[in-house]
């Protein structure tokens, strides 16, 4: 299973090998039309059709290569049974991925097969993903910071990576939704920040605290980045100077997505209502929400004496 996260591209192949219903010769029957479709011909008009225009295309295009560099990409979508996609899972599983990992490749392929079958001219063909068990979905995280550590955090970062810190535990926000701010979309007289475009494709608009208003309004009188953006720093620098941070300050099992469920867990800690912390954290689904929430029992004691 080594290397199966190279030979990124940046175009989708040409899609003189795809063979459907629109192409196929007329004297061709169902069995005919199918069977000369490869998986990895399949993977490539899947990537220009439907991937490329994905929000998160970028992720998942590295998963379109895992598949292509695996064997079963060589075979016909109609010779791919149930047992091949099962022995894959399994094999995944034993290389040390983690279960949200194995269901995410999965679910790549399932989606394939699904627009294969309802939008390629593929009625009969047979999804054996759906066949198959999924790997359990895994518990959410549980880090929150103890005492003391976000002390320890801000004391060995950068005042930037400080400031992105702190900010981010006080409005719940994702990395790139930070990342990503503009000033155009920051508006301190009223404390609220516009996000355009989030993961789930909705504007969220998000309110700020005091302590968050106080960040961008010292920003403010930097000079303006490029491109009139808050921050400096791209997604993998934050990512790289958090974990680099974290040694320092010797603390361990520490995500800097993980300050997103700290935020969760705090605006429950101040009273907020389930509607209100979900239109701050831009969370769909009362699911998602308590995957990020994360209350102590000490705190909750408090609140039954009140």
């Amino acid at each position: 299973m080594t290397g199966l996260m190279t030979g990124l591209t940046n175009a989708p192949p040409s899609p003189s090998k795809w063979i459907t219903m629109d192409n196929a010769p007329p004297e061709s029957d169902a069995k005919d039309i199918i069977s000369p479709l490869s998986l990895s011909d399949a993977l490539d008009r899947y990537e220009q059709e439907i991937s490329s225009l994905k929000k998160g295309y970028r992720q998942e295009r590295k998963r379109i290569r895992a598949w292509k560099s695996h064997p079963l990409s060589s075979l016909s979508l109609a010779s791919i049974r149930r047992s091949d996609i099962a022995t894959f899972r399994n094999d995944r599983i034993k290389a040390g991925l983690s279960s949200n990992t194995v269901r995410l490749d999965l679910a790549v392929l399932s989606h394939l097969y699904e627009i294969a079958r309802l939008e390629w001219g593929m009625e009969s063909l047979q999804n054996p993903v759906k066949s198959i068990r999924l790997p359990p979905v895994p518990e959410g995280r549980d880090r929150r910071l103890e005492p003391g550590e976000l002390e320890k955090l801000l004391n060995v970062c950068s005042d930037e990576m400080a400031q992105i810190v702190r900010f981010a535990i006080e409005t719940a926000m994702r990395r790139g939704e930070i990342l990503s701010m503009d000033w155009e979309n920051v508006h301190l007289e009223k404390r609220v920040v516009l996000l355009p475009e989030t993961k789930n494709g909705k504007r969220r608009a998000v309110p700020l605290s005091l302590e968050a208003t106080s960040i961008l309004g010292k920003r403010s009188h930097k000079p303006l980045e490029k491109n009139g953006k808050v921050w400096s720093f791209n997604p993998d620098v934050v990512s790289r100077n958090f974990a680099q941070a974290c040694r320092k300050a010797e603390l361990s099992g520490l995500r800097f997505h993980d300050l997103r469920h700290e935020a969760t867990s705090r605006l429950f800690e101040k009273g907020l209502t389930v509607m209100q912390v979900a239109t701050i954290t831009g969370h769909k689904t009362l699911q998602m929400l308590n995957r990020y929430t994360h209350l102590r029992a000490e705190d909750l004691v408090r609140l039954l004496d009140c």
